[in-house]
């Protein structure tokens, strides 16, 4: 069973501001009642959408690093209620996450859809898995059609998540959901320009110029 997010996030400074600042009765009404089985329908559809997300990874210079993270939909998969994994793809070989996670394997991921402005925060433990270590969660991480050189493999046991609110959260749509918005009326226009084409071709035949209508 996953921790009340606040349970985590809420240290005695946080509480201290959030008491000055008038929030604190309301948000320990919440902790109360925050008790999660693990990751519900909602959640596991969300992140079967993700085609990114940052994490930050604390390092021994006691300096949080933020990394963003890419790749298809779905590449961050839901093993089990309390667990997510994913491939860590080859990029620049500074390893810094990977690094950091060796001597402090706590971590903290956002996951933004923009459209529809909606965010999830996650905080884990993270595990690195060697590729070569366990065959079955590689079968089970491994993207079809997509190209990338797996260098080892994550897995976060979630300790707590949380929903953000929607404020300032600026809507940003990528290529192919603009495409897929505007594929109706690309269909529209394309049905247009054959029928247009066609009457051309009519008036060609019958000896009619465009010009002389």
């Amino acid at each position: 069973m996953t921790k009340p997010f606040g349970a985590i996030a809420f240290t005695d400074a946080v509480k201290e501001l959030q008491e000055k600042n008038g929030s604190r009765a309301s948000y320990a009404r919440v902790e109360k009642k925050a008790h999660r089985d693990g990751l519900g329908p909602n959640e596991t559809a969300f992140i079967a959408t993700m085609d990114h997300f940052y994490m930050a990874s604390y390092s021994e210079s006691q300096f949080p690093y933020i990394q963003h993270r890419g790749g298809p939909k779905g590449f961050v998969k839901v093993l089990d209620k309390n667990r997510i994994g994913f491939i860590d793809f080859s990029g620049n070989r500074q390893y810094i996450s990977a690094g950091n996670i060796q001597t402090n394997n706590h971590v903290a991921l956002i996951m933004v859809d923009y459209p529809s402005r909606a965010r999830l925060k996650i905080l884990a433990t993270a595990e690195i898995v060697e590729l070569k270590e366990n065959d079955e969660l590689f079968a089970l991480l491994n993207l079809d059609d997509y190209t990338f050189t797996p260098e080892r493999m994550m897995v976060l046991q979630i300790e707590a998540y949380d929903w953000n609110c929607q404020q300032h959260i600026i809507p940003r749509y990528t290529i192919e959901e603009i495409q897929e918005a505007f594929a109706g009326e690309q269909l529209k226009v394309t049905g247009l320009q054959q029928e247009n084409q066609l009457l051309k071709e009519k008036l060609q035949n019958a000896g009619i110029s465009i010009d002389d209508i």
